[in-house]
């Protein structure tokens, strides 16, 4: 329970599905409600099928590489880090790319945003990702994999729900109310990337010693 709670929360802090409340609302404000349910919907299972892949590819990935896994901590810190930090000073969007010209014509043009940018940068991205490949390296039972994988579905059942009621979400909580909750989930976000960071380093000296 205790892995499962700790994968949860940090996950979930890590994709912050309301940052991308705005952002889905600003793009299905002219579908019909149906239209905007199907988008949600695939947008939950894009995002579960690429956390899941890239949770039980990542083993793999560093092989490849030759990358240890305190290597990878410490560069996911990093990257969690930024999205702490682009979430605390509210360019959260711009640090997923989402301001950019080019990006904003491109998801003009897109007939389905499901799988990009909704799925694809919002929420799975390089944070959750090299978040969950240091979960698989660092619980290698199968029962402990089996919990990894039932708290990613949940959060992806989290964002379904989340995006199914985002349009009711921003008009009760408002744009301050979504800018406080995103910079206090920031907060811990920043928090989750310094103790990779910091139990990473103490790791790599201690195996100095």
């Amino acid at each position: 329970m205790e892995l499962f709670i700790y994968t949860f929360a940090a996950l979930f802090s890590v994709i912050n599905p309301l940052g991308t409340v705005p952002v889905f609302v600003g793009l299905t404000q002219e579908d019909s409600p149906k239209e905007q349910s199907r988008i949600s919907s695939w947008t939950a299972i894009n995002t579960l099928i690429i956390l899941v892949l890239a949770f039980f590819s990542g083993k793999y990935i560093l092989g490849f590489f030759g990358i240890t896994i305190d290597s990878l901590r410490i560069a996911g810190g990093l990257i969690i880090v930024t999205s702490g930090f682009a979430l605390l000073t509210g360019t959260f969007s711009k640090h997923k790319g989402m301001e950019k010209p080019r990006v904003k014509e491109d998801i003009k043009d897109r007939n389905d945003i499901a799988l990009t940018p909704l799925a694809i940068p919002m929420l799975a991205g390089p944070g959750s990702i090299s978040l969950l490949i240091t979960l698989n390296q660092t619980y290698t039972e199968i029962i402990d994999k089996g919990i990894t994988v039932l708290a990613i579905i949940s959060v992806c059942t989290a964002v379904y729900i989340m995006l199914k009621f985002a349009h009711p979400i921003v008009k009760f909580l408002g744009a301050s109310g979504i800018n406080a909750i995103s910079r206090i989930i920031g907060f811990i976000v920043i928090a989750i990337g310094i103790e990779y960071i910091s139990s990473s380093v103490l790791a790599l000296l201690s195996s100095i010693k």
